[in-house]
């Protein structure tokens, strides 16, 4: 991998909560514990250990990551910032809450970065 790409956003996900009691054994396939944190700017989050998220709980960041990348204002989808947006992964499991941090480059399709 050679990234040449000067990231616009770097995001953190950590994981804040359990809708079903105080540990995830038995129902969370990732073993997800409170206060793990994911870090990732393009690619997909990792932690510290190297393991990736889940990746049913990336089919849903994906979205809200693009919205962030295209100016978008979190709030407009139940956020609570511009920059911060709460979501439960899609088997009902595990809290999570995505923070996007702006880093000040420019917009790869604005900065024509794709043209040679």
């Amino acid at each position: 991998m050679k990234k040449w790409y000067e990231e616009e956003y770097e995001f953190e996900i950590e994981v804040i909560g359990f809708l079903r009691g105080d540990h995830t054994e038995r129902y969370c396939r990732n073993g997800e514990e409170l206060g793990d944190k994911y870090q990732c700017t393009y690619g997909c989050p990792v932690n510290a250990d190297g393991y990736g998220i889940c990746s049913k709980v990336m089919m849903m960041l994906y979205p809200i990551m693009e919205a962030i990348r295209s100016g978008g204002d979190l709030e407009n989808i139940g956020g609570e910032s511009k920059y911060s947006k709460v979501i439960v992964c899609p088997d009902g499991c595990v809290i999570f809450k995505l923070t996007a941090k702006p880093l000040g480059h420019e917009n790869f399709f604005k900065g024509k970065f794709y043209e040679s």
